[in-house]
């Protein structure tokens, strides 16, 4: 499926914002940027601080390039602040708040006022048009509901005419029987959840090409090329990658053209992005891989400096919307970071070579132990349905052969049966990491 056999041009549902010149855009992004610089400066005690210890005032603001004297903030920085430290608008002025799970310490915590929330949801309209969705189409919402900002970020959809179904995350038969019965045009989730619903598809025995499903919009976690070639063929449909995350927004921040696929098209009227050296905190110019770094340009409620988000990718040139960058496939995280005798290794790194295997399905992860001191990584990996015990033999050594190949590191390769292994209803675990429990 292409996205030109969904009908309409795209150009015929550009908002205003869409068509900006890049001169336009970033005369706004200026104007925009010193205005969030004095709100901080002036409302957030966090940022004053910070401001003043750079020796840096909003009036030495000037230009773009000025973001860089700028302090950096990070997710400690909202912890530390929990729960509204950061807010800039009294609390009674915020319509809604979201929250991180706290698994590993305190939430983060988010704010919106009723402008932020309808912000929000235009970024989201606009994402799946660029996704080839259309208004009037059902959209069948697989991403959780509650604190996390997926399921209710994107249910802002129904406020520009598509039709929402709210299942969240989970209950995956009832997924399959509600995408079978309602016939929805358009599905979000997360990747590795869109291929445990493909699993429950294949489960009751129904060809998941037959559904009226036409685009999957997925985020929430980095994914390859190769897992968007497995969705898009198993399902027969235009797969896209939608960027986000809570502390900036939530989904929409970026999202990518079902016509380009060639990585998410940045909003830059209400984010600017950059990339930085993750070591070194230097602003790297465009095209370079680094860690990617967001500014907020129009939010009231929590207004963000320079948000270290940890995501590895490089800012490129627009094509679907020609002012505004594009974000570079995600390569991994810089916290998600495997360090195997001296080798960097990502979970994206080695789906990347488990997909050379026709044998092998999606689903993996890596275990990490370190017996006698040393750190080893186990990568459990299931095979696919029907695969006999003759293109099973030798299969493991096959695969560890080709990660040292490739990767340059040694792994011991598991190859477990079809279901063995846990599935995603939400954001996928891939890493196991057992050497803290070794003594």
């Amino acid at each position: 499926m292409t996205a030109n056999s969904l009908g309409e041009s795209a150009d015929t549902h550009l908002d205003s914002g869409e068509t900006m010149s890049l001169d336009e855009l970033r005369a706004q992004q200026l104007e925009n940027l010193k205005t969030t610089v004095s709100t901080v400066y002036e409302k957030v005690p966090f940022y004053r601080k910070a401001f003043d210890e750079l020796g840096v005032t909003p009036a030495d603001i000037t230009s773009l390039d000025d973001i860089a004297r700028l302090p950096f903030t990070n997710k400690q920085d909202l912890r530390d602040n929990y729960p509204f430290g950061l807010f800039a608008v009294p609390r009674e002025q915020v319509a809604r708040i979201h929250a991180s799970s706290g698994t590993t310490g305190l939430p983060t915590v988010v704010g919106y006022t009723q402008s932020d929330l309808d912000v929000w949801s235009s970024l989201i309209a606009r994402s799946i048009r660029i996704a080839g969705g259309r208004p009037g189409q059902m959209l069948h919402n697989a991403y959780g509901y509650g604190l996390f900002t997926g399921g209710l970020g994107v249910h802002g959809a129904e406020r520009h005419g598509f039709t929402v179904v709210p299942i969240s995350g989970g209950q995956t038969p009832r997924q399959v029987q509600l995408i079978q019965d309602f016939k929805p045009d358009i599905i979000t989730a997360t990747p590795t959840y869109l291929l445990t619903i493909l699993d429950e598809f294949h489960k009751q025995g129904i060809d998941p090409t037959s559904t009226s499903l036409k685009i999957a919009i997925c985020g929430a976690e980095p994914w390859t090329d190769a897992m968007r070639k497995e969705i898009e063929k198993s399902f027969d449909i235009d797969a896209v990658d939608i960027y986000g995350l809570s502390e900036v927004m939530g989904p929409g921040v970026a999202s990518e053209s079902a016509e380009t696929k060639d990585g998410p098209t940045i909003w830059e009227d209400h984010f600017y992005p950059e990339i930085v050296d993750p070591f070194t905190g230097e602003v790297l110019p465009d095209g370079e891989e680094g860690e990617l770094v967001f500014t907020s340009l129009t939010k009231e409620a929590l207004p963000i400096i320079r948000y270290r988000t940890h995501d590895l990718a490089s800012l490129l040139p627009g094509t679907a919307r020609p002012s505004f960058r594009r974000i570079s496939r995600i390569t991994g995280r810089s916290d998600d970071l495997i360090i195997i005798r001296g080798v960097n290794v990502y979970p994206a790194n080695v789906e990347t070579v488990l997909f050379e295997f026709e044998h092998l399905s999606p689903h993996f992860q890596l275990v990490l132990t370190r017996p006698n001191r040393m750190d080893e990584v186990t990568v459990e990996v299931e095979h696919r349905e029907g695969v006999g015990a003759m293109e099973l033999e030798g299969l493991d050594e096959q695969v560890a052969e080709r990660i040292k190949e490739r990767l340059g590191v040694s792994a011991t390769v598991v190859v477990r049966t079809p279901s063995e292994l846990p599935r995603s209803v939400g954001k996928l675990k891939r890493i196991i990491d057992r050497r803290e429990n070794i003594r």
